[in-house]
């Protein structure tokens, strides 16, 4: 029987705050910008396309990242932040060039990652006037830091949870809205504007114990219910001959809908998308507030205003306490990714069907073959950021027990990036009741890079009025969260080890963090 994780870590997180809040106390530093801007009128659009490198190499990053977060490689030269994987694998890419001067616009939108990118170029190709603006740069966030796993649900919402939150028409909508629709739109954005980001079909979700295979059964099942049928259950012979060369599983789902990109790579062909339509982007520009007065929103930088008249969107995840009021519903988490260099054996004796792979195990692991033979593998959750060193270990480790046979494996590029859950596992959706509304989403829990293009597409279609599939998010509720940033350290270790007992006095319970 799979247990109900969201109500457990609901508990423990409120009974972490009861003694420590108190004691937690805020930090505040933040990283100077490491990038030289370029006025944005000098940059050449085409520039813009994502060229995808035939393999990564090793570089500095010009991405500024925020100060809690890090890059290593293998070969990294002293007091130098070497690029991630990522950014290694794609041809330079010019910056924007901070914001000049005060300047007016009909949205402005504030983040320069996917929930950003997709948001201001869906309203771009409905004519509306759109700056967007990026406190870093473009990709130095989770968008360009993330897996590059493409799974359906919304956040941790599996259809079976759907189900149970929804009626069974909205449950259906909401289901093809986060499955079919949103791998759908990433497609045809692609398709649209010309670019390439490794997009690849199909996906894995592999049982690390035969009591996990009920579970697996249990969501394909209602997956049917809400009319999809591309998930297929399979054994441990077949997913071990056809799929997986790992004798740790115990069965798997097979899904067709999902599948994996290179996510830095989609998040630069989207804002080149929204540049090709005459959009603003301004990068290393802060906004330091946002007021509401006579003639609409005010956004404040450093260097002016921006007055919008119809809206302002928040993509800034793990910062939107920020710019809202009130306590927060999202408590922030470091999760890590690494890269093998390119293996001594053909990978496809690892993967033979290519797929990415998420299990199912407390801590879960996830992994997909990446461009010249190397290996991708990411994995674990802490409330404070590990050091590359116990990030390398934990993942070699976790490299060796999926594949034992892979000799002496080794990483050239480790990175950590900052995720935040809610406490019901779902997305949090808002929309200001103001005069000129404003929009925010955060709360993804390491999951949503294909459902992050398509809520901002339905940002959009909230705006211009196509449609309300941005109101259906903001009914489902959430909890609150008293001072969510700095319980973390506290709460994520406390909820892992409750979590970890109860895994190994049931370890056929499936629940995964």
């Amino acid at each position: 029987m799979a247990m109900n994780r969201r109500d457990f870590i609901s508990t423990a997180a409120t009974l972490a705050g009861v003694g420590v809040l108190s004691s937690i106390l805020p930090t505040t530093s933040l990283l100077a910008r490491t990038l030289t801007a370029v006025d944005v009128s000098a940059v050449n659009i085409d520039q813009l396309r994502p060229t995808l490198l035939q393999d990564a190499q090793y570089r500095t990053s010009r991405l500024g990242l925020d100060p809690r977060i890090w890059n290593w490689h293998r070969n990294v030269a002293t007091n130098a932040m070497p690029a991630n994987y990522y950014e290694a694998s794609l041809a330079d890419w010019p910056a924007f060039g901070r914001f000049p001067r005060d300047q007016h616009c009909e949205v402005v939108v504030i983040g320069g990652g996917l929930l950003g990118a997709s948001t201001a170029l869906h309203l771009a190709e409905a004519g509306v006037d759109v700056i967007l603006v990026e406190k870093d740069n473009i990709g130095s966030g989770a968008s360009g830091r993330n897996g590059g796993q493409m799974t359906p649900g919304i956040a941790r919402w599996s259809a079976e949870t759907i189900l149970e939150k929804f009626s069974p028409d909205e449950a259906k909508r909401l289901w093809r809205f986060t499955s079919v629709e949103a791998m759908d739109l990433v497609d045809e954005l692609r398709e649209r504007y010309g670019f390439e980001c490794d997009r690849k079909y199909g996906h894995i979700t592999t049982a690390i114990h035969p009591g996990h295979m009920g579970p697996l059964v249990a969501n394909a099942d209602a997956r049917q219910l809400l009319g999809d049928t591309a998930v297929k259950v399979i054994g441990p012979h077949e997913l071990q001959e056809e799929y997986v060369r790992s004798s740790i599983y115990h069965g798997a789902n097979i899904d067709s809908i999902g599948g994996q990109v290179q996510p830095l790579a989609l998040l630069r062909g989207l804002v080149y998308g929204f540049a090709k339509l005459g959009g603003r982007v301004y990068d290393s520009t802060k906004v330091k507030g946002i007021r509401q007065d006579a003639s609409g929103t005010v956004i404040e930088t450093e260097r002016g205003v921006i007055r919008a008249s119809k809206a302002v969107v928040l993509g800034v995840h793990g910062s939107t306490e920020e710019f809202i009021s009130g306590p927060s519903t999202t408590v922030p988490f470091f999760t890590y990714v690494a890269v093998t260099p390119p293996l001594s054996v053909d990978i496809k004796e690892l993967i033979p069907s290519d797929l990415p792979v998420y299990d199912t195990q407390l801590q879960i692991d996830y992994y997909r073959a990446v461009r010249d033979n190397r290996l991708l593998f990411g994995g674990q959750g802490t409330g404070n950021s590990w050091s590359p060193r116990d990030v390398n270990n934990y993942l070699l480790d976790r490299i060796r027990t999926v594949f034992p046979h892979l000799e002496k494996p080794e990483l050239e590029y480790s990175w950590g990036g900052i995720s935040d859950l809610t406490l019901n596992g779902a997305t949090d959706a808002r929309k200001s009741g103001d005069s000129v509304p404003v929009y925010m989403v955060h709360g993804w829990s390491g999951h949503g890079v294909a459902q992050t293009v398509r809520i901002g597409k339905a940002i959009s279609d909230d705006l211009t009025g196509r449609n309300h599939d941005f109101t259906m998010l903001t009914r489902i509720e959430h909890s609150s969260i008293p001072l969510g940033s700095y319980l973390s350290p506290v709460a994520i270790p406390l909820i892992k080890s409750a979590l970890g007992v109860i895994n190994t006095l049931n370890p056929a319970d499936m629940v995964s963090f």
